[in-house]
């Protein structure tokens, strides 16, 4: 306390006054808290939701966990509640998506206002061009390619995703920590490649509630060879408008064709009970992961993503020729990285004197 308010003084302000003009720059994010939470509290309380909320605690403890998960890697927070849902409740894999992206438009998006309120560095021509592409690739996969996915292979591709994720990163982790600034060669074909990135993440999104946060990611630390400081928001805010997208649709859907579309209502009674979580959780996680190492939470969540693919394996009993292709599925999705890796590490790239940007 005795340096703080030294460090407080040296500026000729109290530590309340400093307080006070920090959050004085993050006003408008504390404005949408407010919002939020009035609005949570009198769905709650009109709508007679009380016994919902409480009997649902397990998600919402989950989530607060998921919620720290979101603001601080490029996972979304469905990364956490889809498996507790599908794995540990036994609940189908429609339901896991669907309160994946129904979370997310709170958790993500409050992350997301905060970052922006904060002023953190975003690599906005790929992350326009990957909001464009999300905006065609989810509608569409949410009316033409996830209702008619069977619900096992829904778990498979989130596992598939999520386990490709974790290799990469305990492969390349001390690299994609060290890296810093962004290269400048790839920059001229951001538009194509971010819509590229927005489309196919889209889509994937659609059957997962998650993903297309991991693939700009990948695309930024390994294309891009940009530092996490820009990749982790940037994953953040395409994943947050991706979600409110998502489940826009989906809710439009199944107004339209309910026997089809389907929106199971405990997606609604989960929301409840996580919502007023990762509201705050998610921007925590994006504030305390600038006061820590980032490398333990990367660590610690890429050896999570490996072992819910081995949980599912066991718990879906996947055997024979699924097994094989969902092996085959990460070793396919680990070839793309590498691929991504060598074209950012070309000796094109490298001998180019100007080439990075801090």
């Amino acid at each position: 306390m005795a340096i703080v308010s030294a460090a407080a003084n040296a500026h000729g302000l109290t530590v309340a006054q400093r307080l006070l003009i920090s959050l004085g720059r993050i006003k408008l994010f504390l404005i949408w808290l407010a919002c939020f939470y009035l609005a949570w509290l009198l769905i709650v309380v009109l709508g007679g939701h009380w016994d919902t909320v409480v009997s649902h605690w397990p998600i919402a403890l989950a989530m607060s966990f998921g919620s720290y998960i979101a603001g601080s890697t490029p996972m979304g927070g469905g990364t956490v509640g889809f498996p507790v849902l599908v794995l540990i409740f036994d609940m189908p894999g429609s339901l896991g998506r669907n309160f994946g992206l129904a979370v997310q438009s709170i958790g993500m998006v409050s992350a997301s206002i905060y970052i922006l309120n904060a002023r953190r560095p975003l690599h906005w021509r790929l992350l326009g061009a990957g909001m464009l592409g999300s905006l065609i690739g989810t509608p569409f996969g949410a009316a033409f390619v996830a209702p008619f996915i069977p619900d096992l292979w829904v778990k498979l591709l989130f596992g598939v995703v999520w386990a490709s994720f974790g290799i990469m990163h305990l492969v390349k982790l001390k690299e994609l920590v060290g890296a810093e600034g962004i290269t400048q060669h790839w920059r001229r074909f951001d538009w194509p490649i971010g819509l590229g990135v927005g489309i196919i993440g889209g889509i994937v999104a659609s059957i997962t509630g998650v993903g297309i946060d991991m693939i700009i990611y990948a695309t930024l630390v390994l294309l891009y060879r940009a530092d996490l400081k820009i990749s982790i928001p940037t994953s953040v805010c395409l994943m947050a408008f991706t979600s409110v997208i998502g489940i826009v649709a989906n809710v439009l859907l199944s107004t339209i064709r309910p026997d089809v579309y389907k929106v199971d209502p405990e997606v609604f009674a989960n929301w409840l009970a996580a919502a007023p979580v990762v509201a705050i959780g998610a921007p925590l996680g994006a504030v305390v992961v600038e006061l820590i190492a980032r490398k333990p939470t990367l660590l610690i969540v890429s050896a999570l993503c490996i072992l819910q693919f081995v949980w599912t394996l066991i718990h879906e009993q996947v055997s024979g020729t699924t097994f094989l292709v969902a092996i085959l599925a990460v070793l396919v999705c680990n070839g793309i990285f590498h691929v991504l890796y060598s074209l950012g590490h070309s000796p094109e790239v490298d001998n180019n004197a100007d080439n990075r940007i801090a």
